[in-house]
């Protein structure tokens, strides 16, 4: 099950480094707001992609369902349940207001995932090797 895949660790770093890149220099706008959500979710899926051997639509539906977790716990207030509303990073990483647009974003993001992700396994991969 664990098995180490560089191509997807270079990936994680490369829009982990983007999002910090967002975080700091936009403050508002349509990257900040939704391009860093769609983009969320392939750091996430890129990042157990790296260790896990998991299958392609597994670990999209993990993800996705994750986000939709995290998102509708920012209704809920959850920075505010586990006492961290006085932590800005904490405000930045789990998010403080729902919004259902950010589910569209985490979304499309799944689903260019998903879709990358079967053009290259269908066209490069062995037929035996795909998962």
């Amino acid at each position: 099950m664990l098995k180490f895949k560089s191509r997807y660790f270079y990936i994680t770093g490369i829009i982990f480094l983007i999002e910090i890149l967002i975080a700091v220099f936009l403050k508002k706008g349509i990257i900040r707001y939704y391009i860093g959500d769609f983009l969320v979710v392939i750091l996430i899926y890129s990042f157990l992609r790296s260790f896990f051997n998991l299958r392609v639509s597994t670990t999209a539906f993990m993800v996705l369902a994750f986000s939709y977790t995290v998102e509708i716990l920012q209704y809920y207030n959850l920075v505010e349940m586990i006492g961290l509303q006085d932590y800005r990073l904490a405000r930045i990483i789990i998010g403080t207001s729902f919004a259902w647009i950010d589910l569209i974003a985490y979304t499309l993001g799944i689903l260019f995932v998903w879709v990358v992700e079967k053009i290259i396994i269908i066209r490069i991969t062995p037929k035996e090797a795909r998962s």
